[in-house]
C-alpha cells in the first residue's frame, strides 16, 4: 500500500492522534532535489510533520512551514493542505555529515539551533494565522512539539523519522503527533508519557514494517485507539507554466523586454519540484503586451 496517514482518537476521546507512513513521499522529494542523507532526513522529517499538520485543516485550507535554524542545510520550506498533498525543499540539498554520537543522521547539526520555526496557515480568511517559536533542538520532532505547546497551546508529542539507504534513496519515513484534549486526566497523561519514553524511535517502527495504525497502538496501547479516517498522502506540486507566466507579467513590460533583448527567451524553475518551464521569444512578447 502507498503512503497514507490516519486520524484517530484514544483513551475514550481524551487524546487526538495522527500517524503517517511517508516513505514514498519523502523519496519523491529526495529524487527531485538530489538530497544527500542528512539533508534528506531534515527535509523528510519536516515534510512528514507538515503533512500531518495539513490533515488538521479543512476544505481548501493550507499551511506553510518555514524552518530557519541557520545551519548548513539552510532554510527548509514545506507546503501542505487538507487533502494529503505536501511539497518541500531545502536551500542546500547536498548537505551531509558523519553520524552523530548516537549513530544517527546528524539533523541537529544540519538544521542548526539558532533560529525559528514558523507556521503560516491560510484558512481562507483575509488575514493568515501565523505562529513562530524558537528552535529548541534542531532535531525537528522536539521543535514541532514545542510549536504546538507554545504557539497553539496544545500539549503534544511529535515524532518524525527518516532512514536513508547507502545509495541515498529513502529506506523508511514516517511520524506521529499525539495531542491531549482539554480535560485529559492525569493517569492518561502519565501512561502516555511512559509509553512514549519506552518506545523505539519512530524510524525503527517504520523500518520494522509497522503501519500507521500499528504505530499508534504501539505508542498508546491495544484497545485504546479508535481510527476515524485514513487519508492517502503524496508529494504534489501545484506549479504550472501559467503560474510562472503570471509571475513574469507582474515584472512589468520593461523587464520582460530586457529578457527578450538579452537572452531571446526565459527559463523558470520551481523551487519545490525542480520542474522547468521555457518561454520562447514569441511567448515573452505576448506576455510583454499583457503587462502594458
Amino acid at each position: 500500500m502507498g503512503d497514507y496517514l490516519i486520524k484517530a482518537l484514544a483513551y475514550n476521546g481524551q487524546v487526538r492522534a495522527y500517524a503517517a507512513k511517508s516513505t514514498e513521499t519523502v523519496g519523491e522529494a529526495q529524487r527531485r532535489h538530489y538530497t544527500w542523507p542528512t539533508a534528506s532526513a531534515a527535509l523528510g522529517r519536516a515534510m512528514t510533520a507538515g503533512v500531518m499538520m495539513g490533515a488538521m485543516l479543512k476544505g481548501e485550507e493550507k499551511l506553510t512551514v518555514k524552518i530557519e535554524g541557520h545551519g548548513p542545510v539552510g532554510v527548509i520550506i514545506v507546503d501542505s493542505n487538507a487533502k494529503g498533498d505536501v511539497r518541500g525543499y531545502v536551500t542546500n540539498p547536498q548537505t551531509h555529515f558523519d553520524l552523530n554520537e548516537h549513530g544517527k543522521l546528524d539533523v541537529r547539526r544540519a538544521v542548526g539551533t539558532d533560529g525559528t520555526l514558523t507556521v503560516v496557515k491560510d484558512l481562507g480568511l483575509r488575514e493568515h494565522f501565523s505562529g513562530q517559536v524558537p528552535i529548541v533542538s534542531g532535531e525537528l520532532g522536539e521543535d514541532f512539539t514545542y510549536y504546538f505547546v507554545a504557539s497553539e497551546q496544545v500539549p503534544s508529542s511529535v515524532g518524525v523519522g527518516v532512514l536513508v539507504n547507502p545509495d541515498n534513496s529513502i529506506l523508511a519515513a514516517g511520524g506521529f503527533i499525539i495531542q491531549l484534549l482539554p480535560g485529559t486526566n492525569e493517569e492518561v497523561i502519565e501512561d502516555i508519557e511512559k509509553r512514549i519514553q519506552a518506545s523505539p524511535p519512530i524510524s525503527k517502527l517504520i523500518q520494522q514494517g509497522l503501519s500507521p495504525e500499528e504505530i499508534l497502538i504501539s505508542l498508546l496501547g491495544e484497545g485504546n485507539v479508535k481510527v476515524l479516517e485514513q487519508m492517502p498522502i503524496q508529494f504534489k506540486c501545484n506549479c504550472s507554466k501559467e503560474r510562472f507566466a503570471a509571475a513574469i507579467i507582474s515584472l512589468g513590460k520593461t523587464e520582460i523586454e530586457d529578457m527578450i533583448h538579452d537572452d531571446g527567451q526565459a527559463e523558470t524553475q520551481c523551487h519545490f519540484c525542480n520542474s522547468k518551464y521555457l518561454f520562447s521569444k514569441e511567448e515573452l512578447e505576448e506576455l510583454a503586451e499583457e503587462a502594458k
